[in-house]
């Protein structure tokens, strides 16, 4: 499931929709979403208007596209109503994340498959020093010893995914859901390169990086 349902407030625009060297956004994340996956639903907004270009599920090399909701969870449960009741493993994977690379979605299924876990997610060590502020009043650092930052795609068992959207709770990453329901997740070293279009200067900074080393696709 590539889940590309929301308003890209703080990028100033539907940013899913948008060309990276060549092809939208949409269908940089449903090519490497492919690459281990035998079906993709991608969520889209419930009226993407214009931004869309007429773009579909062929164009993108989605399966099924489907409306998604208020929120990210709202949207994650309408893809997950869209895949088939017969699927063991489900994949989610943020559009906004063009250059996951093929290597990275192989990585999180292998791991579910091969261990006892509900969830497989990729992270990366928090590099950066750490604190708690207060308006501009610095109360305390944080030790960063454990911390980590997560990306996606996240790789989960469908039955407990499915269990833990089941709640109806709302969250930003899924894996919070299944935590948060007992289920266990683990996770697997993320990629740098796999950054998440936030901010318009991203964009830019993604072209950089495709021109600099191409991502498989």
């Amino acid at each position: 499931m590539v889940v590309a349902g929301g308003s890209g407030s703080r990028f100033g625009g539907l940013k899913q929709f948008l060309q990276l060297d060549g092809r939208s956004v949409i269908a940089w994340s449903v090519s490497a979403a492919r690459s281990v996956a035998d079906g993709v639903v991608v969520v889209v907004p419930a009226d993407p208007g214009p931004a869309a270009d007429g773009s579909d599920a062929r164009a993108w090399g989605a399966d099924a596209v489907v409306a998604g909701g208020a929120s990210r969870a709202a949207s994650v449960r309408a893809g997950l109503a869209a895949v088939p009741s017969a699927a063991t493993v489900i994949v989610v994977h943020d559009a906004a994340r063009p250059l996951a690379p093929p290597s990275l979605f192989a990585e999180v299924v292998g791991a579910l498959s091969a261990g006892d876990v509900d969830g497989v997610i990729p992270v990366l060590p928090v590099s950066d020093t750490l604190k708690r502020v207060s308006g501009q009043v610095v109360e305390a650092t944080v030790d960063r010893h454990g911390l980590v930052t997560v990306q996606t795609p996240q790789a989960f068992m469908a039955t407990a995914l499915r269990a833990a959207h089941a709640s109806g709770a709302e969250t930003t990453d899924d894996a919070g859901l299944v935590e948060a329901s007992g289920a266990t997740v683990r996770t697997v070293a993320g990629d740098p390169r796999n950054l998440k279009l936030t901010h318009p200067d991203d964009l830019a900074l993604a072209r950089a990086l495709l021109s600099l080393s191409p991502v498989p696709r």
